[in-house]
This record gives structure tokens, C-alpha cells and sequence, in this order.
């Protein structure tokens, strides 16, 4: 893909606040929801970089990672962040970051050719191992994800007219293009959207799925071999150019949900979420967010007594807890990465270093 969208964010003052979700307050976030109450608490990230993506390994360690090299861990539940530069990537978007530990992290930078990186630390972030370099001028990374510590895969904008995947199977020391044998047919000018590092996902046990963007259709790309071989299918959610897929949630017994729209219009209401029952095979639409523009990033609430999925954007985040069928507002702050632990551990991450951590009771 050859268009690419950036998007200037206001600061936010840093508060402090409890409250349910329903009437708008003086900082985004929406109190008084009869079936749902957010308790939310802005923590001090160090940085004023932009966030655009967040890695939850339990409710102490959590890493975050954004633009200027930016990458942050806390080990104590988000009370103390450090946050890092690394060095020599000063002019790289770290936009999806992966963590097994509090030791463990990948790092993936998107942007065209050689910009497009990953890395790995195995020790909190004190030195970095340059994994791979995008060799080809025209590519671009937009996410990755893992099975395991051992063997994951990276997606990214198709070129010379081919889908462009990557799998490891040793921990990142290579990554291998996956052959074009193994994949199905590009569309004209497909690719990914690097908003949240959600693009790419993968369940417990041997599947795996690539959310895509900027094509005539919005596809879903499924594996059910850890990423030898690749099937496809159709959302009904919007495509076209700068439009399409950004985000996946897997929520478990072949339920699926695919998210996006119309990336850089930020005021329309699409079908932009979408519901597989079969792992992603077929799709229909589902419930319509309250919030506006495209979903940046979403996450399932592990622990709910209900299929739980939160999801954010530049018109704010709204949560669903009923799979996907209907959704109510939590906040109409600006975010574009959100994870959780348990539904007491959850964290957002946006603009100008704007990490806000909270909690989600089910009021019913």
C-alpha cells in the first residue's frame, strides 16, 4: 500500500477519576451507564510520544510502544513507567509491541522500506537485537503476533503485486517470507493499517488471522496450521481505498470480530465491525459502535461473565458485552491501542504519552 495516514493529536491535562459510563465528563469519560461502570485513573507515562500500541502480560507488567523509538515497561501495575528510547531509532514508529514477560518484548516499527524493523530484548529493554530490516523499498510492516515464544508471524502491504507474510520459528533469530505458494491472490494495492498492532492475531492453539485494508474488499486472511498455509474470505465491512480492516479479536469458540473503516474520516458511522461463528470463514455485520470514524484498536475483557471486547478510536472507545452486537460509551477521549488483563487491569494508550489505566464492572 502505497497511502499511508498520519494524524496530528491534541494533549490532554493528566486527572485522575471514578466514575460509570453514560453523560459525557469534563475529561472524555462517560459516567452513570446502568449496565456497565468504568473506574479510570490517567497514569504518568514519561513520555509525550504517541502511543500506538500496548502489550498486557498480567495485571503488573504491561509494555507500550509509540513513535521517536519510544518504548515503555511498567512491572508494578502502571504506578511507575519507565520509558526508553532506543538507540539509533529515534525516526522509528514502534507501532505494535509483543511481550511474554516482563523481560521478553518485540518491537515492530512500521513505515516504507528499511524504516520497517522488528527487535527483540530478553532483558527488559537494557539492549535490543535487530531481528529484520525490510529489504524491499516499497514495503511496509503493519503488525505481528505469536503462538508462543518460538514461532509467530508479521504482516505486511502486499508488494510487487503479492501478499508479504513473515513467520518465525526460532524466536525471531529468522523470519521467512511465507511463499506465495502458501498464500491466497493480492488485491490491487492491499495491504494493513500499523494504527494498533491488532491487525494480526492468534488463538491458543494453531490459528491465526491477518485483518486487511486498502483492497476492493476488506478480507480476513486465516491460517489453521500456525501460518503454513492461508485461506481468505470477504467481511461486509467497508473497503476500498485507505479503508478496510484494522483490528481482531478473538473471543474464543469460533467467534471472531473484525474492525475497521474508513481510515482519516472521523465522523461517519459505517459497517465497520464485523462477526465470524466459524473462525473466520464467513462473516456478518454486527452491531453498529456508538463511536464514530474507524476502530484504531480493540481488546476482549478476559474474566467477564460475558463475551467482553472494548475498542478505541479517534472518536473515543466504546465496550460491548454481548460479542459485538451492541456497544456503550466508556469515554470520547482519543486513543488508539487498548489491553487487558482482567476486567480490574486494563490500559489504554493514545496521544502526547496519554496512558490511562481502568477497570470494567458489569452492572446487570
Amino acid at each position: 500500500m502505497t497511502q499511508k495516514i498520519i494524524f496530528w493529536l491534541a494533549s490532554v491535562t493528566l486527572l485522575v477519576s471514578t466514575q460509570s459510563c453514560g453523560e459525557q465528563d469534563s475529561r472524555g469519560f462517560m459516567p452513570d451507564h446502568p449496565r456497565v461502570r468504568v473506574t479510570s485513573l490517567v497514569q504518568q507515562s514519561q513520555t509525550t510520544a504517541l502511543l500506538q500500541a500496548v502489550s498486557v502480560v498480567n495485571q503488573d507488567t504491561v509494555w507500550a510502544s509509540g513513535h521517536e523509538g519510544t518504548y515503555m515497561l511498567t512491572v508494578d501495575g502502571g504506578l511507575n513507567w519507565t520509558a526508553r528510547i532506543l538507540p539509533g531509532a529515534e525516526m522509528l514508529e514502534f507501532r505494535d509491541v509483543e511481550a511474554f514477560s516482563g523481560s521478553t518484548a518485540y518491537l515492530l516499527s512500521a513505515g516504507t522500506g528499511d524504516l520497517s524493523r522488528i527487535y527483540r530484548t530478553g532483558d527488559s529493554g537494557d539492549s535490543w537485537s535487530l531481528q529484520f530490516v525490510m529489504d524491499h523499498p516499497e514495503g511496509f510492516l503493519d503488525c505481528m503476533a505469536f503462538w508462543d515464544e518460538q514461532v509467530g508471524i508479521a504482516y505486511g502491504d502486499a508488494v510487487d503485486e503479492e501478499l508479504f507474510l513473515l513467520r518465525t520459528i526460532n524466536g525471531g533469530d529468522s523470519w521467512d517470507r511465507i511463499e506465495k505458494s502458501a498464500l491466497p491472490d493480492a488485491q490491487v494495492g492491499e495491504g494493513g493499517f500499523a494504527a494498533s498492532g491488532t491487525c494480526v492475531a492468534t488463538d491458543s492453539h494453531s490459528r491465526g488471522w491477518v485483518a486487511t485494508g486498502n483492497g476492493e474488499n476488506a478480507r480476513v486472511l486465516y491460517t489453521k496450521d500456525r501460518g503454513e498455509t492461508w485461506n481468505s474470505s470477504v467481511t461486509p465491512v467497508v473497503g476500498g481505498s485507505s479503508a478496510g480492516l484494522t483490528s481482531l479479536a478473538i473471543m474464543g469458540g469460533g467467534d471472531v470480530l473484525a474492525m475497521g473503516g474508513v481510515i482519516g474520516n472521523d465522523t461517519v458511522l459505517t459497517d465497520n465491525v464485523a462477526l465470524s461463528e466459524d473462525h473466520g470463514e464467513t462473516w456478518t455485520i454486527a452491531g453498529a459502535p456508538e463511536i464514530l470514524g474507524p476502530i484504531y484498536g480493540s481488546s476482549i475483557v478476559p474474566g467477564m461473565p460475558t463475551a467482553t471486547v472494548v475498542i478505541v478510536g479517534p472518536d473515543g472507545g466504546d465496550v460491548s458485552l454481548d460479542g459485538g452486537m451492541s456497544w456503550i460509551p466508556i469515554t470520547r477521549e482519543t486513543y488508539w491501542a487498548v489491553g487487558f488483563a482482567s476486567p480490574e487491569a486494563g490500559w489504554l494508550v493514545g496521544p502526547q504519552g496519554r496512558i490511562t489505566r481502568f477497570s470494567l464492572t458489569d452492572n446487570r
